[in-house]
């Protein structure tokens, strides 16, 4: 009978102090501050987006891979978002990986997964690509938002850093409690405002 309940009370120690360590985790990651510093090497239909900017006149449908990409319904983004996270609090900050969902002006761009172990001590300040690939035919055909980034972009790069719409990045950690992950409960939403600096 005594074995019995010091197993059970080793096992509610077990337990809370697992909850606990997720408890930490969650806060942790929660303290963190996330920002998107940079998108490079960023192309539509295999066409370099910076070089388009630098043209005078430009419409994306003329571009041959997207007129191709409208007949097919696949016209390919690939992208790289710098993503920064910075760990004010007194606890390590452990990413096993993250769910991503990025929208273009409140409108769905792109999710994947980064499968990525990034640990971000007190204080520190780690960044973390991201590597972004999506079908964007139904903005193309359903919508002028590229257009119009782009032709805002050609406006501003030559002078002021131009706001050309809204990024917004929406990820769901997973951190590793023991052997078993742990998602983290909803998502954390970064904003961005796309300008013409932030595309060159």
């Amino acid at each position: 009978m005594k074995n019995t309940i010091w197993l059970c009370l080793f096992t509610l120690i077990v337990c809370s102090c697992g909850i606990n360590r997720q408890a930490q985790q969650i806060k942790a990651l929660e303290d963190c501050t996330y920002k998107i510093t940079g998108v490079k090497q960023v192309s539509i239909a295999g066409a370099d987006i910076k070089q388009l900017m630098e043209q005078q006149t430009f419409s994306l449908t003329s571009l041959p891979g997207v007129a191709l990409g409208l007949l097919r319904k696949d016209i390919p983004l690939r992208a790289n978002l710098n993503l920064e996270i910075t760990n004010p609090s007194s606890n390590l900050a452990a990413i096993n990986q993250f769910e991503y969902k990025i929208l273009v002006n409140n409108t769905d761009l792109a999710q994947g997964i980064v499968n990525q172990n990034v640990s971000i001590a007190q204080g520190q300040t780690v960044t973390v690509p991201v590597q972004l690939v999506s079908n964007i035919y139904g903005l193309v055909s359903n919508g002028n938002v590229f257009n119009d980034i782009i032709k805002a972009a050609q406006r501003g790069s030559s002078s002021k850093d131009e706001k050309l719409g809204l990024l917004t990045i929406k990820i769901k950690p997973t951190f590793m409690l023991g052997n078993t992950p742990v998602k983290y409960p909803g998502y954390i939403t970064i904003n961005k405002d796309i300008s013409s600096k932030i595309l060159l």
